[in-house]
């Protein structure tokens, strides 16, 4: 059963039926792929939702689910940087008390992450409301996809890419921070936006990805657990097994596409994710304009009109 129409044009998702374990599957497989590929995991599960809630009548998940099953990729990242954060967090501890420590590179990274997750934070909190409501439309996600593209494009023709991991400071921490920020919109990503920020302040493309990755740990551990806290009750009439079998899924398919992105980006440029970046966006346009996402209203809002008039 397809999701039924809005009068604003947008799909009204079906509420009554639970969510699949395949729904949950897939849901798993493209948060796990899209949140560390610079291709934006909001707006992938963004379009994959509205697209199964049209075509097969799939469950809307809402952001409650989307930040909870982040917790998987979170676990991919611990998994593949363990000794990184290890190192990291034991050399700025270390460092707080033995000032001849520093100058290291991993007291200066513990500072770099601590700093850098305050923007985010900070204006994350501020702009929950419109996270899940206004921003969750399917011409932001098209817009952004676009943007941050081109935005990615010129941080490769501009950025020097002399920088290694040793020159990172809390400084371009703070300042990647902000540019992690971007990600709160739908279909900016995340790792793309962290990664052109280094690429724009001189660091090389396995740098910028790794500092990334380091740096999305605070903000994935409080964004899923706030979800987790927010929308439990929604989560629990759910029932776990779905959110459970694709927070597992992502942190499967999470790890493998961080091995694959370090490798990958220490022989070639991020071009391939530019250019699948720009030609989803144009699909997602004419996809928004042909009705089959929402435009208007956010899908959270469309849930409760729909309850409302089956309570009425």
């Amino acid at each position: 059963m397809a999701g039924d129409r809005d009068p604003k044009g947008g799909n009204v998702a079906v509420t009554g039926e639970p969510m699949g374990l395949l729904q949950a599957i897939v849901m798993g497989i493209v948060q796990g792929l899209s949140e560390y590929l610079p291709i934006s995991s909001s707006g992938h599960l963004f379009i994959t939702e509205q697209l199964g809630n049209r075509l097969f009548g799939w469950k809307v998940g809402g952001a409650g689910f989307t930040a909870v099953i982040q917790i998987g990729t979170l676990i991919a990242v611990f998994l593949y940087f363990w000794n990184d954060i290890k190192t990291a967090f034991n050399g700025w501890v270390r460092g707080l008390y033995d000032r001849s420590l520093r100058d290291t590179p991993e007291y200066k990274m513990g500072w770099a992450v601590f700093l850098g997750s305050i923007p985010i934070a900070i204006i994350g909190f501020l702009l929950k409301d419109q996270i899940e409501g206004p921003f969750r439309n399917g011409y932001v996600v098209a817009g952004s996809l676009i943007l941050f593209a081109l935005l990615l494009g010129l941080a490769e023709r501009q950025g020097k890419q002399e920088k290694g991991y040793r020159d990172f400071t809390p400084m371009n921490g703070l300042l990647m921070g902000f540019y992690q920020c971007l990600a709160l919109i739908p279909g900016s990503s995340r790792s793309g936006c962290s990664i052109m920020g280094g690429l724009f302040m001189g660091f090389d493309r396995a740098t910028a990805a790794r500092t990334s990755f380091l740096l999305s740990i605070p903000a994935i551990l409080g964004s899923g657990f706030y979800g987790l806290i927010k929308h439990r009750a929604e989560l629990l009439d759910e029932g776990l097994m779905p959110t459970l079998t694709a927070t597992a899924v992502s942190g499967i398919v999470g790890f493998l596409a961080i091995k694959f992105l370090m490798g990958y980006l220490q022989r070639k440029s991020t071009a391939i994710f530019i250019w699948y970046r720009l030609a989803l966006g144009l699909v997602v346009i004419g996809l928004t304009s042909a009705g089959f996402l929402d435009s208007h209203t956010p899908s959270t809002e469309l849930k409760v009109s729909v309850l409302e008039k089956r309570v009425s």
